[in-house]
């Protein structure tokens, strides 16, 4: 039984990951396209990637508490 619930933390983790990295890339995507420079494009992706993996984290802490 333990074995599973360490089993679903990480896959809850590896997927806020995963869903953060998307969000990141879509919006350094969608700035660069709108004409934007390159650092200028890494800083909004890397601020939401940021910013998406908190509130997945904050999720998880909310779904098992410390």
């Amino acid at each position: 039984m333990a074995g599973s619930l360490i089993t679903l933390r990480i896959l809850m983790a590896v997927i806020a990951v995963l869903a953060s990295l998307l969000c990141g890339v879509m919006a350094g995507i969608l700035k660069r396209l709108d004409g934007a420079s390159v650092p200028t494009t890494l800083m909004r992706a890397g601020a939401t990637f940021g910013a998406c993996l908190t509130i997945g984290v904050m999720v998880m802490d909310l779904l098992w508490g410390t």
